[in-house]
């Protein structure tokens, strides 16, 4: 796939240090190695069904099952290195005065590759937490199980990811949609705008006055709205941004 031109007004309001937001998704990692969910190849979803394995209920059911795939997927992601977007949108943080990075992502890429200001909406699965008192434990604190307990009151330990069926931790939330309000540029990059609520956050940035740029391989719901549409992978596209607005390499 051939590159996308940058557009020249894109440019010229990125030049301007004009507020940023940016929401990525899967799509960020999968140049690093980690399969996107919804890929109906080889995506997430098309091995396992997620109401077997992602949920409270699943847990609740088979907590050895849910806790042993987790493991296995954090070891996975452990093994894997950040991505030319990753690093891009690092550098971004450097040259943007109001930047925030939103993620949907539980696997950690952004802060490895740099990335600072990092609202973290769906956990991070190289922490842990409490079933019964939501609060985190660190791997040295466990007690022996599979999964294992928690020093303080013996409830299982899970990973600190939002399963489906669950809310959005409150303060990343918050924070995501202040800056969604509050950015002049919003990206959605490497998302397929159709999980909820993330999906919402570029039409929350629309709607108070920003401009939509999607960089994405294909289509999604967004495309249609978006202001600047940059067809393509981000480890590809994101660079390229980089390197034609700032002459950062």
């Amino acid at each position: 796939m051939a590159l996308p031109v940058i557009p020249d007004e894109l440019v010229r309001l990125l030049r301007l240090g004009n507020a940023v937001a940016v929401l990525t998704g899967a799509g960020v990692s999968a140049a690093s190695g980690i399969p996107t969910f919804h890929d109906p190849r080889n995506g997430v979803w098309s091995r396992v069904r997620p109401e077997e394995i992602a949920t409270p209920e699943a847990f609740l059911r088979d907590p050895a099952k849910v806790w042993c795939w987790y493991m296995e997927r954090r070891r996975e992601m452990a093994r894997v290195e950040p991505n030319p977007a990753h690093y891009a949108l690092a550098i971004m943080e450097t040259l943007v005065p109001d930047f925030t990075l939103i993620t949907q992502n539980i696997d950690g890429l952004h802060q490895r590759a740099g990335s600072r200001n990092v609202v973290e909406l769906h956990g991070n699965i190289a922490r842990t937490t409490c079933w019964e008192e939501s609060i985190p434990v660190g791997a040295d604190e466990w007690l022996p199980g599979t999964p294992p307990r928690c020093p303080r009151c013996g409830g299982w330990v899970r990973p600190d990811v939002v399963w489906f069926g669950e809310a959005l931790p409150q303060e990343p939330w918050s924070r995501a949609v202040a800056a969604a309000q509050g950015c002049a540029l919003f990206f959605s990059v490497g998302t397929s705008s159709i999980v909820y609520p993330a999906a919402s956050l570029p039409w929350v940035a629309r709607n108070h006055g920003a401009r939509i740029v999607e960089v994405n391989p294909a289509s999604t719901p967004l495309t249609a709205a978006a202001d600047f549409v940059l067809a393509g992978p981000a480890d590809r596209v994101l660079p390229r941004l980089v390197e034609v607005v700032w002459g950062r390499a």
